[in-house]
């Protein structure tokens, strides 16, 4: 399977607001002082980053707040607000910073114009207000780390004071990790949820949805959803368009999950959505359909579970595959060619040359949709894990948890089951949570962009 070249994601790179009065003025007061402005560097080996969303030069506080001299003229001057003061939190010498208060800089009477911040950890990121007057980090703060913030003002009159605040974030005594499933640059199916799961039980989880971001090649809308204190899925509103490239990070470092247990790490993954392979099983007809990229691509005979072992129904994703696979049961133990799993309880699409002759009328397996050895072979090529397989018709409903059973949720149950009852839109610049009514009413149609609304009930 070919995969789709990489496109050019946009990195968290700095933005900056056009304020031409303030910039001009700092042009000006940056050619006096030194020439020509530009953002700070951090030294070798440090990370620094500008404040983001600043077009203005730099500023200071204190006592460079007398108001400008010069000649008067027959107009009398514009009052100009003398900037009062500059602020940095936490203060310099504080320790054992809680890594969730972040860093925030303030000024009255004047306009932040950069903001650096010097460390060993991961970059900070910032958000700077409309009036320019507030700067705050975006994400938590890096546990066990020193942190020195350099911050510039300036005043109408063109006059510029710059503070600077060193201090160091706590050192947890518990933590939690945090593992995603997804392989680097690996491939999965349409259906495939982002798979987290923790070290220890998640109280706060509202602080840990808030900490994770995606970055889609096409655009994507879905919800966070939380299985339980320790496992949280991201699944698409709908199935993933086929070919998207998905970039996952999760500034879970100094996120206190749960109380006095932090995050220690960030954790970043990219993966791919391969074709869309699709496939629709009726108990009751005997027959599977196979859909590839939106299109009917095969309608093969197939028995399903006989009666006492019913396939069950539900929208299931395809979880791994085995050629052969070891299946053990009441009165076998055979190694089974070209399977492929879809429940964790031992349900497989899988060549079943002893059950050719029943496939198309009867169903006489032990739960699994048997398939012919061509047909089967065919299957097992094509897919990957998180490929959607709906089993419909049969009296058994599905069991949530049984293999991957996100699917089984209408929207507005996976909407429940995030913390913050938000949904989240994806794009190539990034993630945002947003009002669920804010979303138009959906126009997917089964089974191609989304299986059926209780698809796991008994028939």
């Amino acid at each position: 399977m070919q995969r789709s070249p990489k496109p050019p994601f946009e990195s968290a790179a700095l933005t900056r607001h056009p304020t031409s009065m303030w910039s001009d003025l700092a042009r000006r007061a940056e050619r006096r002082r030194r020439g020509a402005p530009s953002f700070a560097r951090g030294r070798p080996g440090r990370r620094v980053l500008a404040a983001a969303a600043a077009t203005l030069c730099l500023s200071l506080i204190g006592s460079a707040c007398a108001g400008s001299t010069g000649q008067r003229t027959s107009a009398s001057p514009t009052p100009v607000m003398p900037l009062t003061g500059l602020s940095i939190t936490p203060a310099s010498g504080t320790r054992s910073v809680k890594p969730q208060k972040g860093i925030m800089v303030k000024v009255l009477g004047g306009k932040i114009v950069d903001v650096t911040v010097d460390t060993r950890g991961e970059p900070v990121t910032g958000i700077l207000d409309s009036a320019a007057t507030t700067w705050h980090s975006r994400w938590t703060l890096d546990t066990a780390t020193r942190y020195t913030v350099r911050a510039t003002a300036l005043d109408a009159a063109g006059k510029t004071v710059t503070v600077t605040s060193t201090f160091r974030t706590l050192t947890p005594r518990r933590t939690f990790t945090t593992q995603i499933f997804e392989g680097h640059d690996l491939t999965y199916g349409v259906g495939m949820p982002i798979i987290l799961k923790f070290s220890r039980p998640i109280s706060d989880r509202r602080a840990v949805e808030r900490s994770l971001r995606l970055w889609t090649s096409r655009r994507v809308v879905g919800a966070w959803y939380w299985d339980g204190d320790a496992t949280l899925y991201f699944r698409p509103r709908w199935y993933w368009p086929a070919h998207t490239r998905v970039r996952f990070v999760a500034h879970l470092n100094g996120v206190e999950g749960a109380p006095g247990v932090y995050g220690t790490h960030t954790l970043r993954q990219s993966f791919v959505i391969g074709d869309s392979l699709i496939a629709v099983a009726s108990t009751p007809t005997h027959h599977v359909r196979i859909y590839l990229n939106r299109h009917l691509f095969a309608d093969w005979p197939i028995s399903t579970g006989r009666p006492g072992d019913d396939t069950p129904n539900g929208t299931y994703l395809t979880i791994d595959k085995e050629n052969p696979a070891d299946m053990k049961g009441p009165g076998y133990n055979i190694e089974v060619p070209w399977s492929v799993r879809f429940t964790w309880s031992g349900d497989y699409l899988h060549d079943a040359y002893w059950s050719v002759g029943e496939q198309g009328f009867t169903n006489v397996s032990h739960g699994c949709v048997n398939l012919s050895p061509a047909h089967a072979k065919t299957y097992y090529r094509l897919a990957v894990p998180g490929d959607p397989v709906t089993i419909s018709g049969s009296p058994r409903g599905g069991t949530w948890d049984n293999g991957w059973t996100v699917w089984f949720l209408s929207w507005r149950e996976l909407l429940r089951g995030s913390a913050l009852h938000e949904a989240v839109r994806a794009g190539p610049k990034g993630s945002t949570f947003v009002d669920p009514a804010s979303l138009r009413p959906s126009r997917a149609k089964p089974p191609l962009s989304a299986p059926r609304p209780r698809n796991a009930a008994p028939t």
